[in-house]
């Protein structure tokens, strides 16, 4: 028996073609597969991400912006800087408070390192009372000491009144020991004028009010009653309605005296403020016996007497506050019956 073993090169040919063809078909479907399949989780890792609203760290200390950060699933990129008397400060942030991102986006974050122990502060564009608890606080860790030179130098400006507009030695300088800090301070501008409202015939209560509101400077004067019905009212003022008065000027108000019930007290509440160059503001808030506290008034005062009616609860306590720092407090009570 005899056997073949001859074979047809051009049917070999034909099958490897057809094979070698399959093969890259096979593979160029196989890598586009695989490529769409990372394109697709690709935009849904970007696109699944939840929007978050970012929130405001300004002003916060670094923890508690951390932890607000944390909330949103945000993440800081913290930058320090040396600027303003507490560390650990945040003092600026980017994006900005309440911009939409996507979860886990970075957000920059200043952070105050506080004052450098060995240069002069920057107190431009501050206010005057804040300018001395920065000073006595950098005084407090600092080998070197800063002393402010008064009187100040004050100046009319289109600034909020007790801003600084200029010191020397300027910001960033050598301390050397100690060394004095010259300020010039805005008065405020100087065409402000107020036109006094006519208050006879108001409430005490209503007459504070509309004080408060047009930020006029006061001072309340108080004579017995003569139980004809008109305790606690106005009947008469200094000056009078109509005139026109700068910032810095106070209105004398006569009432009165009003005529507690049983359980409270009523009087004249005093106190001699520091005289001031400029309007401070000033606020006078009531602690109740139940420990709610209210407001009384909100307005400005130059300095000098200053004086306010009230008719409270027995045991209440006034608080006075200028520049939101309070100065005094009193307990009114009722006189004890004998």
């Amino acid at each position: 028996m005899a056997f073949k073993f001859g074979f047809d090169l051009e049917s070999l040919e034909d099958y490897m073609g057809n094979n070698l063809r399959l093969f890259i078909s096979f593979t160029v479907g196989l890598l586009v597969f695989v490529g769409l399949i990372a394109l697709s989780v690709f935009f849904i890792a970007v696109q699944g991400k939840e929007e978050v609203m970012v929130p405001d760290v300004l002003g916060k200390n670094l923890a508690q912006a951390l932890l607000d950060l944390q909330g949103k699933e945000l993440y800081p990129r913290i930058q320090m800087r040396s600027e303003g008397e507490e560390e650990g400060i945040v003092l600026e942030q980017n994006p900005e408070p309440g911009t939409l991102v996507k979860a886990e986006r970075r957000i920059n974050l200043v952070i105050s390192q506080g004052m450098a122990l060995d240069k002069m502060g920057n107190y431009l564009g501050k206010n005057i009372n804040d300018i001395r608890l920065e000073i006595q606080s950098f005084n407090s860790r600092s080998d070197m000491a800063i002393t402010i030179r008064e009187p100040f130098m004050y100046q009319y400006s289109a600034e909020t009144a007790g801003t600084v507009l200029q010191q020397n030695p300027p910001p960033g300088s050598d301390l050397t020991g100690s060394t004095p800090l010259e300020l010039v301070v805005s008065r405020g501008q100087e065409n402000t004028r107020h036109t006094v409202p006519n208050l006879t015939g108001l409430t005490f209560t209503d007459a504070i009010a509309r004080l408060g509101q047009l930020k006029i400077g006061f001072t309340f004067t108080m004579r017995e009653g003569s139980g004809d019905g008109n305790s606690g009212t106005v009947i008469s003022q200094n000056p009078e309605g109509g005139t026109e008065i700068g910032s810095g000027e106070k209105v004398t108000v006569n009432i009165i005296a009003p005529a507690p019930d049983a359980g409270e007290a009523a009087g004249l509440f005093r106190y001699n403020l520091p005289a001031n160059p400029y309007p401070l503001p000033l606020t006078v808030e009531v602690e109740l016996p139940n420990g709610n506290r209210q407001g009384l008034v909100s307005t400005s005062h130059s300095g000098g007497e200053f004086s306010i009616p009230y008719k409270l609860p027995s045991g209440s306590v006034i608080i006075l506050l200028l520049v939101d720092r309070e100065i005094y407090r009193q307990t009114v009570r009722a006189p004890i019956e004998r």
